[in-house]
């Protein structure tokens, strides 16, 4: 035990030091990590098909070597077990394993529904609080907080089903969950952070793309896939005119609080459209490995 009883200034120098070492001796085992979110979609290798290693490893550069790339079916509703049961199974398995005391949480696009739905709901899965009390941020990059209108017209059934398989898929529950009156619906019940809600539990900031470029002759098309970015253009001509191709920047900026529209802090104010920003396009990368 300290002696607080000590006097003159060689006992208050010897004071200062006890308790400093106990400091750090209580902070001495706290463990951060980062765990990165995947998108609407089943996957078992999304390090490889989601984000690629380049984007992952560019990001953690730095930031030590615990982290983890989520694995799981979100072409269910959100509230599934091939979901965020799933997602609480590898983020409860990641947490244990790995001692994490805190964690950055990257998602992208309907994965920030994912998480949402585990900051609004904590007590329908038992895991879920236990990983609340370690998430110290959540960046949500791209989210589908209100949904697309274009994931109404997959479900209707219109030639966005055949442009859009690549990205959204066909008429799963996901994409029927995606449909801007569902979500709002959703928004308006179940889920928290969006205007006339309460606020969510912990910090939910949204990184928006506000555009699609795809001309030929621009190398910045070339980011991610020169064809992304060309069928993005073309279902951007059914959004309003800030949008990613995809999700309109209303919707991305529905819930939590902005960080940043791309072109604030992009190289070369280049916009991110949907496919790049879950890539290592125009230094969001970097932006976020400063971040964490």
């Amino acid at each position: 035990m300290l002696n607080l009883t000590q006097r003159g200034k060689g006992g208050r120098l010897k004071f200062v030091l006890l308790f400093l070492t106990w400091l750090s001796a209580g902070t001495a085992h706290a463990n951060f990590g980062v765990a990165f979110v995947h998108g609407t979609g089943a996957q078992d290798d999304a390090l490889n098909s989601y984000w690629t290693s380049a984007f992952v490893s560019s990001v953690m550069s730095g930031n030590g070597s615990r982290y983890i790339v989520i694995n799981c079916d979100f072409e269910q509703y959100m509230w599934d077990s091939a979901a965020t049961g799933c997602l609480a199974t590898q983020l409860t398995q990641f947490i244990q394993s790995q001692n994490i005391t805190q964690m950055y949480v990257i998602t992208h696009s309907h994965g920030g529904n994912m998480v949402r739905w585990m900051m609004s709901n904590p007590t329908s899965d038992y895991r879920f609080p236990g990983i609340l009390d370690r998430i110290s941020n959540v960046t949500a990059i791209a989210a589908s907080s209100a949904g697309t209108p274009l994931a109404n017209a997959v479900i209707n059934g219109n030639v966005f089903e055949s442009v859009l398989g690549w990205i959204l898929g066909y008429k799963s529950d996901a994409v029927k969950q995606q449909q801007t009156s569902w979500m709002s619906y959703y928004n308006n019940t179940y889920l928290l952070g969006t205007a006339g809600r309460p606020s969510l539990p912990k910090p939910f900031k949204n990184v928006v793309g506000t555009d699609v470029d795809s001309a030929i002759w621009d190398a910045d098309s070339y980011c991610a896939g020169y064809q992304n970015q060309v069928a993005l253009e073309f279902t951007q001509n059914w959004l309003n005119s800030c949008s990613d191709g995809f999700l309109e920047c209303s919707s991305q900026e529905a819930a939590g609080n902005l960080w940043f529209r791309d072109k604030q802090r992009t190289k070369g104010r280049e916009p991110l459209s949907h496919q790049q920003s879950r890539r290592k396009c125009f230094n969001l990368d970097r932006i976020l490995r400063d971040d964490i």
